[in-house]
């Protein structure tokens, strides 16, 4: 059994840096799994650009590789792969240079059909694509454009490429994507609070007493040494991931479930972070070596790096529904677990009649990875006699189970978000002012760093830092478990 899919109608995409590694993991046997769904049709094209020296047949034996390599075997099928093959091309394409853009050109359909940019290249290229696809004339009302993070290193960097970007595309037109957004469990959050009458009315802060939103990583920088030492924990996750998930947390609903209602939510929760002035709010860290681990400094091939690869702080949201409710987020590498997730701590209750028993706090949880669900941790007795004990138990709707029931599969986030861009819905996708909005939250974090004392060291494996650790223990409160 499959997904209900509803199929779109034919297509060009053309991914730039097609030979580079997103495309070979992600965006290949994304494209795969949605002609095998029934959803990409056979007269799709898929034109992959990149400097390399290939012919269309070098890429779709390129392509084929990195199925055999990330789609599961079970999923590869030989009549589906040699469809999806055929829908491949290959240009070789200097973007630094004037010439081939109108090669480009002539391997674009002319029936009006939505054209595709999808920039799976380093930032430094964004500008002199975009120019090169204005200036080539391929930019029709059916365009659009597609940008990974990172969406610039500051506010004024960020600013001057949404204005490369504007000089060529319509704010309707460009797709930032972060692919978070694209996780089914972060979409059931939205389903969880605005479908459900169960949960809407007491996600306020008359019930909740705090939220932890938390990104943990198992892994080191694995050889990014140059780009994530020149970025950053800050500038790398939580400008983007964690605050988009701090607002889908804390927007108010939307009148309807349309992209520029749901991203004008989002833009005023930003627009409500009050700043950190409190260096205490803010801890970062950087992991040490133990044992047979190497250290940051070792990985990075940087001695004398000051770059944390750990980030917790204390965030407030200054608004009616928030007032007094602090927002932990936290991320790093070399945790204990690969863990990403949400959790709402609710209030106690305001009066327990059990004598000398305190019902321990309701938790909801919305796991994003490693695996998707919602628990919700209630109150219950402990079964048997010998009078009212109370223990924990945990409400579980895990998706891997639910679907293993069923048949199917679950999607990548890059297979809806790549249809999203097909179908022009932006809704999953950052608008401009949501970028802005939030460098100019994390600048004055970043640079009061410049005068603070370097990152905490903390052994791989752990939790963090011990000053994470104390942030939330100044409010008598403790962080989850990272637990796989």
């Amino acid at each position: 059994m499959t997904a209900r899919v509803i199929p779109v109608d034919p297509f060009d995409l053309v991914v730039f840096g097609a030979t580079g590694d997103l495309a070979r993991r992600k965006l290949i046997p994304a494209l795969y799994h949605r002609l095998a769904d029934g959803q990409m049709p056979d007269g799709a094209r898929i034109i992959g650009t990149a400097r390399s020296a290939l012919d269309a047949e070098g890429f779709r034996a390129l392509a084929s590789e990195a199925l055999e390599a990330f789609v599961p075997a079970e999923a590869l099928d030989a009549d589906i792969r040699g469809r999806f093959l055929n829908c491949l091309d290959y240009l070789q394409l200097d973007v630094s240079t004037p010439e081939g853009w109108e090669d480009l050109r002539g391997m674009l359909s002319t029936d009006g059909r939505p054209c595709a940019y999808y920039l799976s290249v380093a930032p430094r290229f964004f500008g002199m694509i975009a120019e090169g696809i204005g200036r080539a004339g391929l930019v029709e009302p059916n365009t659009r454009i597609v940008v990974e993070k990172p969406l610039g290193r500051d506010l004024a960097s960020a600013r001057a490429l949404n204005a490369q970007l504007a000089e060529g595309f319509d704010e309707s037109q460009i797709y930032r994507i972060d692919h978070y957004l694209g996780k089914e469990t972060v979409q059931n959050l939205m389903a969880l609070r605005f479908a459900n009458a169960l949960f809407e009315p007491l996600w306020n802060a008359r019930h909740i007493d705090h939220v932890q939103i938390t990104v943990a990583e198992s892994v080191g920088i694995e050889g990014r040494g140059p780009y994530y030492d020149h970025v950053g924990a800050m500038r790398d996750m939580v400008q983007n991931h964690l605050l988009q998930l701090l607002c889908l947390t804390a927007m108010e609903p939307p009148a309807r479930f349309e992209p520029d209602a749901v991203r004008d939510e989002k833009l005023k929760v930003l627009r409500a972070l009050e700043p950190i002035d409190d260096p205490a709010d803010v801890v970062r860290g950087q992991y040490r070596a133990n044992g047979t681990a190497k250290s940051y400094r070792e990985e990075a091939e940087n001695p004398d790096s000051t770059t944390e690869s750990f980030v917790a702080l204390r965030a407030r949201v200054s608004n009616w529904r928030w007032s007094g409710v602090p927002f932990y987020l936290r991320t790093g590498k070399r945790l204990r677990n690969r863990v990403s997730e949400i959790a709402i701590r609710f209030r106690d209750v305001p009066h327990s009649i059990f004598p000398g028993v305190a019902p321990l706090p309701n938790m909801l949880a919305i796991r994003l990875q490693p695996d998707e669900g919602i628990t919700l941790s209630m109150t219950v007795k402990d079964p048997g006699p010998g009078g009212m004990r109370l223990t924990d138990t945990t409400l579980d709707m895990s998706f891997a189970e639910r679907l293993a029931t069923t048949g199917m599969r679950m999607p990548d986030a890059y297979e809806r978000l790549v249809m999203d861009v097909i179908r022009g819905d932006q809704t999953l996708f950052m608008r401009g002012d949501e970028v802005e909005t939030a460098w100019g939250w994390i600048d004055p974090i970043i640079a009061a760093w410049q005068s603070a004392p370097p990152p905490r060291p903390y052994d791989p494996g752990s939790s963090g830092p011990e000053d994470a650790l104390m942030l939330l223990h100044r409010d008598g409160r403790r962080w989850r478990e990272i637990e796989a």
